[in-house]
């Protein structure tokens, strides 16, 4: 069947199409800029916890960490509104960021407490080394028997970072340095990120006494 003169304008049925298209793929821009801006800002370090932490703190140790592309800076983590964790804090912990690019560890341990017992994990203690890309730890308390830098700048703006994975807030105090080793470390963390975290020799037990 031929088409009316009118389906044949230039608002007849494909145009029409073309333009519902082009007016739903205009109205869904922003919502795309949007969310390529949060991940922009993420990857930057500048949006806050990418998570809720559940504000219990967890113990980490390992007798070494080598480690390329170091950056740290503070930072704040927030738990779950409502969190029973919460206590006086309102919800939040001040904390050192620790960024690293590439990380290898020896004889790493993780321990957290539940009610009485610890849940355990080790790895890296028959040879093989813990390795980890994009690397970040949210800790209140960390020390070593010994911390190695190589070209480390202290007292940088962490938002111009351009060494460790992720950078800081606008303004914040911080330290980079082109390497960092680190040995008999601790550390009291509240949360763990990595782009990749390769765990040899894996184990996962409920024990007596945390790391």
């Amino acid at each position: 069947m031929a088409l009316s003169e009118a389906s044949r304008g230039p608002l007849g049925p494909e145009r029409r199409g073309r333009v519902r298209y082009r007016r739903a793929a205009f109205m869904g821009l922003p919502a795309l800029v949007a969310a390529a801006g949060l991940v922009v800002l993420t990857a930057q370090g500048a949006l806050a916890a990418q998570f809720a932490i559940s504000g219990m703190p967890f113990t980490v140790a390992a007798d070494s960490l080598e480690g390329r592309g170091f950056g740290q800076f503070g930072g704040l983590d927030n738990m779950a509104e409502g969190s029973p964790n919460a206590g006086d804090t309102g919800g939040q912990v001040l904390v050192i960021v620790t960024a690293i690019r590439q990380a290898e560890l020896t004889n790493l341990c993780q321990s957290v407490e539940l009610g009485g017992t610890f849940l355990k994990i080790t790895a890296g203690d028959k040879g093989t080394t813990v390795k980890a890309s994009g690397l970040t730890t949210d800790s209140t308390d960390i020390t070593g028997k010994l911390a190695a830098f190589d070209n480390i700048e202290i007292g940088g703006d962490a938002s111009t970072f351009d060494k460790p994975p992720v950078k800081g807030p606008l303004g914040s105090f911080g330290q980079q340095a082109d390497t960092v080793t680190l040995k008999d470390l601790r550390q009291t963390n509240y949360a763990t990120t990595a782009a990749r975290f390769t765990l040899p020799d894996l184990h996962m037990t409920f024990a007596s006494e945390g790391c």
